[in-house]
């Protein structure tokens, strides 16, 4: 009989719990790591999650090898590390990971958002981390899930593809055969700079949240977000910082999607331009707006995808005044400084990098 492969998944919000669950029912070995105990009590005295997945589906009581707050207990002896945490926590978890991660392990963020693999690397270098462990990023969750309680979870839908890329690049296959056995679902994503920088949310969250401030405040959300939210002038809005995520892309050899070639990839949906072909897609019909302007939408979308795309464009000649706008009015709302607190390139210690050198880094692992 085979041994289940070990995996550890740090996070135990709605993503987590699914995860985690869904991992446990194809009978792998889980560890759920949670930086508050709290979080997780009921999931450790139940001993598991109970999930609900959709029809034909992962459903039922999965049990949990092991359910705590203590990092090195929760990365001890386990192969596969899924970090299902907001990408503003990457850092934190890299460090916190730091001293105890072993040679031979794979770290996949889930999703990386924008340079989300880069920085972790990065804080791993930094804190002294010696070990030969393999980062990857998804370019999405694959999953629409939610938790139904402390114990329960819930998935709506499995992603059928979603590109995943390793850093460096020449790892990607290695990582793909270790995942495969669970995750099917993921595809070669090329390298870090294609997952990051076929980041829709970037596009879509901020600005959309942002334009339509008056009437979340107003309605706290009670509206379609994607229908009611973008008219014609949101969406030529929306074009503007995609051409420019388009342009940042190109400036670093990198064919990006648009969003509307995005739409087509995804959801089958076409149109004249952006704002038909969104109004085209039924997905997006019924779906609310955020209750409040304190969401992920902006918190975590303005400094961990759209700072790290302009930040790069800055870097290397591209002029990104569409996103400096949103990025700049995202912070006063939210009366804090995303340029500080974002990936910049300073942070990601890119800014003396030539995009050979960021290219070959990426590809090969090499730092010149």
């Amino acid at each position: 009989m085979n041994t289940p492969e070990k995996y550890t998944v740090m996070g135990a919000g709605h993503g987590g719990k699914a995860m985690a669950a869904h991992l446990a029912l194809l009978g792998m070995q889980v560890n759920l790591y949670n930086r508050t105990f709290e979080h997780i009590d009921i999931i450790k005295k139940r001993g598991g999650i109970e999930l609900d997945g959709p029809e034909g589906g992962p459903r039922g009581f999965a049990r949990l090898h092991l359910v705590t707050s203590d990092i090195g207990q929760a990365l001890k002896g386990v192969h596969m590390i899924m970090v299902v945490v907001p990408s503003s926590a990457h850092a934190d978890i890299a460090k916190l990971a730091a001293p105890h991660l072993k040679s031979g392990q794979i770290v996949i963020l889930h999703p990386g958002r924008t340079c989300g693999a880069l920085e972790f690397a990065k804080v791993l270098r930094d804190e002294g981390c010696k070990a030969d462990v393999t980062i990857a990023e998804a370019e999405t969750f694959i999953y629409a899930s939610r938790s139904d309680g402390p114990a329960q979870a819930r998935i709506f839908r499995i992603k059928e593809a979603v590109p995943l890329a390793a850093l460096p690049a020449n790892r990607t296959q290695c990582v793909l055969d270790a995942i495969c056995p669970a995750y099917p679902q993921y595809i070669d994503g090329v390298n870090v700079l294609h997952t990051g920088l076929n980041n829709m949310g970037a596009i879509f969250h901020p600005a959309l949240t942002i334009l339509n401030t008056g009437w979340i405040e107003h309605t706290h959300g009670d509206y379609q977000f994607y229908i009611d939210g973008v008219t014609p002038s949101v969406a030529r809005v929306l074009e503007v910082l995609d051409r420019e995520r388009v342009t940042v892309a190109s400036s670093l050899g990198i064919r990006a999607r648009t969003a509307q070639e995005w739409l087509k990839l995804a959801y089958d949906t076409v149109g004249s331009d952006l704002h038909e072909a969104i109004h085209n897609q039924p997905g997006y019909y019924g779906i609310k707006a955020p209750p409040t302007l304190n969401h992920r939408y902006i918190f975590e979308d303005v400094p961990m995808s759209l700072v790290p795309i302009a930040s790069l464009g800055i870097r290397y000649g591209v002029s990104v005044r569409g996103m400096e706008s949103i990025i700049r009015l995202g912070s006063i709302i939210h009366r804090t400084d995303f340029w500080r607190r974002g990936r910049t390139v300073e942070k990601l210690g890119l800014e003396q990098w030539s995009v050979s050198e960021l290219t070959r880094y990426v590809e090969e692992g090499v730092i010149e």
